[in-house]
């Protein structure tokens, strides 16, 4: 009896130190849950050396014959390789051989103080990544800002890119309904602000999420707004060099996306005639997050479809679960 009480005992410390663990750092707890769930679907956690130093990334090889087709991700502002996790596990199970990087300054990549994380500097970050990892040629996507860098990747060397696909990308110029503020919340009314703006049908963060958000925000600000700085500027916009985009490229979009509205996707498609736009209705600027079964699908059959697909556009209707 006595050893069923100290078991019960110890259960129930275990019990509380995790709880407290949770309400003292929920993002923290999350992050490593999506660390363990990768870890489960055989997805290794691995560094290479570039010049800007020692590169995290996510590495999900397949199962087919050569370890699959070479896919490269890249996220966007503020985020990490993990928020590719759902449409990893999607990929590999398709026959791609991913790899998901941590931009300069984000995850467990370096934070050079002196860099100014501009697009360019991303996408010279992204081209020394392939080539460490000795990537001669792959597809890519991007999202938000890391569409951006995909896009300029693209444009800047062909040679190194088959099929290209981007989520809610930035790189166009548009007016915002927004002042660059709001990516520098400092308190609860600031951070749903920007939520609403990702995600428009989101509900409130209970407050100790919130807190823990804002701590987040906090200690990668600075690398935040001095990306936020460069992309003000407009020097790296592709605008005026997209009627020159070669490679197939897939346009994927939430129809709710209050972020980078849809009409920045349909400037896009217009301005590269022959590329595809895939419209997620009722989905926002997380769409590869939070709509991840119809955005995954659409990227899978674009980048294996032969031939490529090119110069429609389709509504990917909303349908129960994601």
């Amino acid at each position: 009896m006595r050893t069923w009480t100290r078991w019960l005992l110890a259960a129930v410390v275990l019990g509380l130190v995790m709880g407290l663990t949770f309400y003292l750092q929920p993002l923290w707890v999350l992050q490593q849950s999506t660390h363990f769930g990768l870890f489960l679907d055989r997805v290794q956690s691995n560094y290479v050396m570039t010049p800007e130093g020692r590169v995290h990334y996510y590495e999900a090889e397949s199962d087919v014959p050569g370890g699959g087709v070479p896919l490269v991700l890249v996220h966007g502002l503020g985020d990490r390789a993990e928020a590719w996790a759902p449409m990893i596990k999607r990929f590999k199970a398709e026959g791609f051989h991913v790899y998901a990087l941590d931009l300069l300054g984000y995850g467990r990549s370096p934070k050079p103080a002196d860099s100014d994380y501009s697009i360019a500097t991303q996408e010279q970050f992204v081209v020394d990544f392939l080539q460490a990892l000795g990537l001669q040629r792959t597809d890519i996507g991007g999202w938000s800002m890391g569409g951006w860098i995909t896009l300029k990747l693209a444009l800047d060397h062909p040679e190194r890119i088959d099929r290209v696909v981007i989520y809610d990308a930035a790189g166009l110029k548009f007016e915002t309904g927004f002042p660059p503020t709001i990516f520098h919340p400092t308190d609860a009314v600031g951070l749903r602000q920007l939520q609403l703006l990702l995600e428009p049908s989101s509900r409130p963060l209970p407050g100790f999420i919130a807190r823990s958000a804002l701590r987040k925000f906090a200690a990668q600000q600075w690398v935040i707004d001095r990306g936020m700085t460069s992309m003000y500027t407009g020097r790296d916009l592709v605008d005026e060099r997209m009627s020159g985009f070669t490679e197939p490229l897939l346009i994927v979009w939430g129809s709710e996306d209050r972020l980078i509205p849809l009409s920045v996707a349909e400037q896009m498609h217009s301005l590269d005639p022959r590329s595809e736009l895939d419209v997620v209705e009722g989905c926002g600027h997380l769409a590869p997050g939070l709509c991840t079964t119809r955005v995954a699908a659409a990227t899978v059959a674009f980048l294996k479809a032969n031939p490529v697909p090119s110069s429609g556009i389709r509504k990917l209707s909303q349908a129960p679960g994601k």
